[in-house]
């Protein structure tokens, strides 16, 4: 395994524990989940796998097979820069349970495809250094951990969906969870019984998040849910008479966000009732939603839904954040090369870069890697 012979080389030693936590995909509930909403993402294949073995001293050591060099190396947690926030965030969180690590970490999660890759990173170091100090922290308590890391760390206010979708995910299921209770429940997701594939639309054109425009959405969401009254806008039950009393972009927000928690419900009444292949118009709801309401779409993922769409494509949405990354397409599998060419036809008339087209089969959540 590469990671474990760059730790070995690196650190001249064998891991004590090696953890894989993969990215995810969001089937649909959108910017729901920091306003104590509905989410219902799944894990992919891609993920990040780190190898670690505690130290005693308070040195961090991390190397990442996808930034070649030497392993960057920190006595103090301040001293972090750029993705090595994300490893020394975890450790920082940890607090007194942890001194110090020596960390390697390879990934396959296409970076700023949307994709979460920065999750899975937080969720494979966190759950690996639990593994090998045995510190009997539940998932959803490294997931909650990871959250923080990013928020308080790395300065990104991002929701739990991503972490929590890292950690607690089952292979050949979607997982549905409240934000504000933290429950949650695995829903069986076989598309392939229903000749249907899940088609992830990567545009290319990568997104950051941190400090801009994602941030402004939570503090307009926060802002209108103050004006309201309530909690949070999970709260709001009487859309109409809330609409009635804001004005601008925090009306917008709020009718997304009301309508994206109701779509989640309504997708997964249709998953148990089998009504799989009926799932594609509360996709297409929800991009138009995402598109006009939040305005986190780009001309490139408005391209890919509409594009996906007139090639046979049962529906289609942006997922993730937005400003970038990728959108999802529900395709039938005999017309999976009509979508792909639709979308890429689209992309070249319009001068865009060619877009890349994965697989997004339903994968387990984070899980120790045995190691010979």
């Amino acid at each position: 395994m590469r990671v474990v012979e760059a730790f070995r080389e690196a650190y001249a030693g064998s891991p004590q524990t090696v953890w894989h936590a993969p990215g995810r995909v969001n089937l649909i509930g959108e910017h729901t989940d920091y306003n104590d909403g509905f989410v219902l993402p799944f894990a992919v294949p891609w993920g990040v796998t780190a190898a670690v073995t505690p130290r005693s001293d308070g040195v961090i050591r991390v190397l990442s097979l996808q930034s070649p060099g030497e392993p960057a190396t920190f006595t103090s947690h301040e001293q972090s820069t750029g993705w090595t926030r994300y490893v020394v965030g975890v450790l920082d969180m940890m607090g007194a349970d942890v001194a110090g690590a020596d960390i390697a970490v390879d990934g396959d999660v296409p970076q700023g495809a949307g994709l979460s890759s920065s999750a899975a990173l937080e969720v494979a170091v966190a759950s690996a250094l639990n593994d090998a100090l045995d510190l009997g922290r539940t998932p959803m308590e490294l997931a909650l951990l990871s959250q923080k890391a990013e928020n308080d760390f790395v300065g990104m206010p991002c929701g739990i969906m991503d972490q929590a979708a890292s950690a607690l995910c089952e292979e050949g299921h979607a997982l549905f969870l409240d934000c504000r209770s933290l429950a949650s429940r695995t829903i069986p997701l076989d598309l392939a019984a229903h000749g249907l594939s899940m088609l992830i639309i990567d545009t290319q054109v990568h997104h950051e998040h941190a400090g801009g425009e994602y941030a402004k959405r939570r503090a307009e969401c926060e802002s209108a849910a103050r004006k309201l009254g309530v909690a949070a806008l999970r709260d709001v039950t009487d859309l109409a008479g809330a609409l009635e009393r804001l004005q601008g972009d925090e009306r917008k927000r709020v009718m997304h966000v009301v309508t994206e928690n109701h779509r989640v419900e309504a997708l997964i009444g249709l998953l148990r009732a089998g009504a799989v292949t009926e799932i594609g118009a509360l996709l297409n709801a929800s991009h138009l939603s995402l598109r006009d309401q939040y305005e986190v779409s780009s001309p490139e993922l408005d391209v890919a839904v509409e594009a996906a769409i007139r090639g046979g494509a049962r529906g289609a949405r942006m997922t993730g954040g937005g400003f970038g990354g990728s959108a999802i397409a529900l395709v039938p599998v005999d017309r999976l090369d009509g979508v792909k060419e639709s979308v890429s036809k689209a992309y070249e008339e319009r001068g865009f870069r060619a877009p890349r087209f994965l697989p997004a089969t339903p994968a387990a959540g984070a899980r120790r890697v045995e190691v010979a």
